[in-house]
């Protein structure tokens, strides 16, 4: 089946940087972006099987280019991360089509346990979206 592949977005290059050598460790093939427009542009040349989305962006709102990846991309999990939870961001964010709300700083475990279950959960859907309810993870 090959490696999975994930892009994750977010403005804080530390976030980047550790978030993607944390999921290379794990045999994901990553990308990063530093702004929502990046990521439109890097999801419109190629396939992610997931996406990790900051809420706060410099161009724009996480939720914002959730909508947007969601148009392009239904079959994409993502998954909203932030260091600004709030009970209104989970919501939007839920009802707006995330497949999971991660709360910053994440442990390496939660992210790894996260990302496999939602991978694992579109496999046995026999399509390639997730359909069972989504969570917000604390």
């Amino acid at each position: 089946m090959g490696k999975k592949h994930i892009l994750v977005v977010d403005d804080d290059r530390s976030v980047l940087r550790s978030l993607a050598e944390i999921l290379q460790l794990e045999g994901y093939e990553v990308e990063t972006a530093k702004s929502g427009q990046e990521a439109l542009e890097k999801s419109n040349t190629r396939s992610y099987d997931v996406t990790l989305l900051d809420i706060r962006l410099p161009d724009m709102e996480g939720t914002e280019l959730l909508t947007k990846l969601n148009d392009n991309s239904s079959s994409m999990i993502k998954i909203m991360v932030t260091g600004y939870p709030n009970m209104q961001n989970a919501s939007d964010s839920l009802r707006l089509g995330a497949d999971a709300y991660l709360i910053k700083p994440v442990s390496p475990e939660k992210l790894r346990r996260t990302i496999d279950e939602r991978l694992k959960a579109r496999a046995q859907s026999g399509i390639r979206q997730v359909t069972e309810k989504a969570t917000v993870l604390v």
